[in-house]
C-alpha cells in the first residue's frame, strides 16, 4: 500500500513504522492511525516480520490526536455516534496494537503527548531519547477524563499516574525511566541505532516461543484487570465529554485550550 502519513521500512526481521507528519508534530490524524492499523494488520501475518518498531519522522513522536483534522469522519457526530467511532478508531486501534502477537517497541523522541502517549505505551517496550517528554494534559486542556485508553496506571503505577494526570505536566525521559515506564534512555543521535539493536536481539528468539510468551504476559495483565479497566475508563471518558465544563472549553476554542495546556506543561 502507498501510505501517505506513515512510513514502513523493512530492516531484516524488523519492521519500522513511523508517523510521518513532521510539519504537524506528527499529530495523529484519522488517516495516519488507519494506515498504522493497516500496516500492523499485514505485518501480523508476515512471517518475515518478527519485531515491530513504532517511531516517528522529525523532531517529535506525536503531539497527540489531530483535533483539527479536516478529513476526519468524526466531525459533527452526536454522543452515540462518537462513542461508536472512538470504539473502533481510538480504543480499537490501541487494543489491536496491544494485542499484536509479535513484540513491539516504541521509539520516542521529542513530544509524546495524549494520543501519542497512548500509542507509545500500548507497545511492549519503550526506548526514548534524552530530549523526549511525555504528558496527558487532556483534563486541563479539554475538561475530559484523560485520553480514551487509560494505560497510565499500568505503566507508571497508580500514584505516579495520578500525579501526571492531575497536574497535566510533562514527564521527562529520565523521570519516565525512573518511574518504570521507559526501558532505555539514550542520546538523540543514538535512538534509532539503539532501538534497532534491541529489536534485532529480540528477533533472534524463536518466533512461536516469543508469540506464546507475549500472549501469556498480556493474559497476566488481563487477569489483573487491564482490559476491563481500560474499557470501563473509555465509557467514563465519553461521559466527561457531556459535561458543561467540556462544552465551555470547546466553545471557547480548541486552540486556546491547547495553548493553556502547553503553558501548564512549561512549554
Amino acid at each position: 500500500m502507498d501510505y501517505q502519513e506513515i512510513t514502513c521500512e523493512s530492516l531484516g526481521p524488523v519492521l519500522r513504522i513511523c508517523h510521518n507528519r513532521p510539519k504537524q508534530a506528527n499529530a495523529e490524524s484519522e488517516r495516519l492511525l488507519g494506515e498504522m492499523d493497516h500496516a500492523l494488520g499485514w505485518a501480523k501475518n508476515d512471517d518475515n516480520v518478527r519485531v515491530v518498531i513504532i517511531g516517528s519522522v522529525g523532531k517529535h513522536f506525536s503531539a497527540g490526536h489531530d483535533l483539527t483534522d479536516p478529513l476526519s469522519t468524526r466531525t459533527g457526530l452526536n454522543a452515540e455516534q462518537a462513542w461508536l467511532w472512538e470504539s473502533e478508531h481510538y480504543m480499537g486501534n490501541a487494543l489491536r496494537l496491544w494485542d499484536f502477537p509479535k513484540p513491539t517497541i516504541a521509539q520516542v523522541q521529542g513530544a509524546c503527548i495524549a494520543g501519542g502517549f497512548m500509542v507509545a505505551n500500548m507497545c511492549d517496550l519503550v526506548v526514548a531519547s534524552e530530549d523526549a517528554y511525555f504528558s496527558d494534559p487532556v483534563a486541563h486542556s479539554l475538561g475530559a477524563a484523560a485520553v480514551e485508553v487509560l494505560v497510565h496506571p499500568w505503566v507508571l503505577g497508580l500514584r505516579k499516574a495520578k500525579e501526571l494526570l492531575f497536574t497535566g505536566q510533562r514527564l521527562t525521559a529520565a523521570e519516565a525511566k525512573e518511574w518504570g515506564m521507559v526501558n532505555h534512555v539514550v542520546p538523540r543521535a543514538e535512538l534509532e541505532q539503539h532501538t534497532l539493536a534491541l529489536a534485532n536481539r529480540i528477533a533472534e528468539a524463536p518466533p512461536m516461543a516469543m508469540r506464546m510468551l507475549k500472549r501469556s504476559l498480556n493474559r497476566t495483565a488481563d487477569m489483573m484487570g487491564f482490559r476491563t479497566s481500560v474499557m470501563a475508563h473509555f465509557d467514563t471518558h465519553h461521559l466527561s465529554h457531556c459535561t458543561d465544563e467540556h462544552r465551555a472549553i470547546v466553545e471557547a476554542g480548541m486552540q486556546a485550550s491547547m495553548a493553556t495546556a502547553k503553558k501548564a506543561q512549561g512549554g
